[in-house]
């Protein structure tokens, strides 16, 4: 008797999975996929191209890049430009390790910084009301109007005031308070369920074990996507406003100054950008599927 009834409550879950399943199915032709797949994939080509055309661009030998009309891909492609580009960074008075060391301090400093100021901060302004909670939150959606060339000035003011100019500090620490990182982590953190942290209350946990043990692993997909804003941010960041010392300068600095070299360093110049994408991209890539879930989930509340 048993056995027949677990059969046929089987048999009752199979037909409801695939009546929900036909459900869940588009309601578009043959013709409707195919025009749906071809945009999708013209549009992959386009975007993809500007990246196929550096690479290929970075393996030309000095003739193809001068080509007229030139072509898309190496014909004899060859590693001549990265060689020459380490070459004459090698003969700088400043050494590549140095340039590299300070973009990665840079870098991973200021990322570090803003993932904690964020997610602290966000968490505060997504489960808890106090009063100029939602005044503040205000502020800083307008803060993300205004780039950072309209704040430069008063920025390096409040830099020269501190005493902070021409050291690395003068990009790192406003990198942690970037609006875009904190509106995101609030965003997201506002679709996590407040039963989840008041049944750790509950249990004993304290405010820091909470944000520690329950919040942050449940937001990965948010800091993971807001890592990639601020590595590209700050990856990028050439630092010329702040920083005068060349044993400071950045990586991204250094190989623009290579990139306006004339002529003879357009092989060079090409090599350049492929250096600069690969960490950004590499980053990217590993952090997909998490930037994906962020996007989705961003706008959803408990």
């Amino acid at each position: 008797m048993d056995r027949r009834k677990n059969q046929q409550n089987a048999e009752t879950v199979a037909i409801y999975h695939k009546k929900l399943i036909k459900r869940r199915k588009p309601n578009r032709s043959i013709a409707g996929d195919f025009f749906l797949y071809l945009f999708l994939f013209l549009v992959a080509v386009v975007m993809v191209f500007p990246l196929v055309y550096a690479v290929s661009s970075a393996l030309k030998p000095l003739d193809e890049l001068f080509k007229f009309p030139p072509k898309i891909l190496a014909q004899n492609p060859t590693l001549d430009n990265f060689f020459d580009l380490f070459v004459t960074m090698g003969k700088s008075w400043v050494t590549f390790s140095r340039y590299l060391f300070n973009t990665v301090f840079i870098t991973f400093v200021g990322t570090a910084g803003h993932l904690i100021v964020a997610s602290m901060g966000a968490f505060v302004l997504a489960k808890y009301d106090f009063p100029g909670g939602k005044t503040f939150f205000h502020l800083v959606t307008v803060a993300m109007m205004f780039t950072g060339y309209v704040t430069q000035i008063p920025n390096y003011m409040i830099l020269n005031k501190l005493g902070w100019i021409d050291t690395y500090w003068a990009i790192v620490v406003p990198g942690f308070a970037a609006p875009m990182g904190l509106f995101l982590m609030k965003q997201f953190m506002e679709g996590l369920p407040t039963s989840l942290i008041e049944a750790a209350k509950i249990d004993g946990a304290n405010e820091w074990r909470v944000f520690r043990t329950i919040v942050m692993p449940n937001v990965k997909p948010a800091w993971m996507t807001l890592i990639i804003f601020s590595v590209q941010g700050l990856w990028n960041n050439k630092a010329a406003t702040f920083i005068y010392s060349e044993e400071k300068k950045t990586l991204v600095y250094a190989m623009q100054q290579i990139q306006s070299g004339g002529i003879a360093r357009t092989g060079q110049g090409a090599a350049v950008l492929v250096v600069l994408m690969i960490v950004p991209i590499a980053i990217f890539i590993f952090s997909e599927s998490q930037i994906l879930e962020t996007m989705a989930s961003s706008g959803l509340k408990d």
